[in-house]
């Protein structure tokens, strides 16, 4: 029987978090993308904390697309990363794949300084 979108991603999910995990030094930035909206997080899983976040939904991030909005989230939890004194992260792209709007988020936090 074929999986749904939503278990397949789940499932793509739960095998790269058991490989990847976030700590102080080196966070996991998490994606998520919805249908409208795109958000990042840095998350120390070992304190299960979360160090900074971002979302479309700010009110500082002004794009006409979401190619652009997702080009400005990425710029803008890079920013807050390095104010957090984070220089490399672990990208969790949580299941999704890496093009469009995930790939765009990290490319540009790789520009605004971010390694992973």
């Amino acid at each position: 029987m074929a999986l749904s979108k939503l278990q397949r991603r789940t499932r793509i999910k739960y095998r790269i978090r058991k490989i990847i995990s976030g700590t102080a030094t080196k966070p996991r930035l998490s994606v998520y993308r919805s249908n409208k909206e795109i958000y990042a997080q840095l998350v120390n899983d070992v304190d299960g904390a979360t160090i900074a976040s971002v979302s479309s939904r700010n009110k500082d991030i002004k794009a006409s697309t979401k190619q652009e909005a997702a080009a400005a989230v990425g710029k803008s939890i890079a920013e807050l990363a390095t104010k957090a004194g984070v220089e490399s992260v672990a990208f969790d792209r949580n299941g999704y794949l890496y093009h469009g709007r995930v790939k765009v988020l990290a490319e540009a936090a790789r520009e605004a300084g971010l390694k992973f």
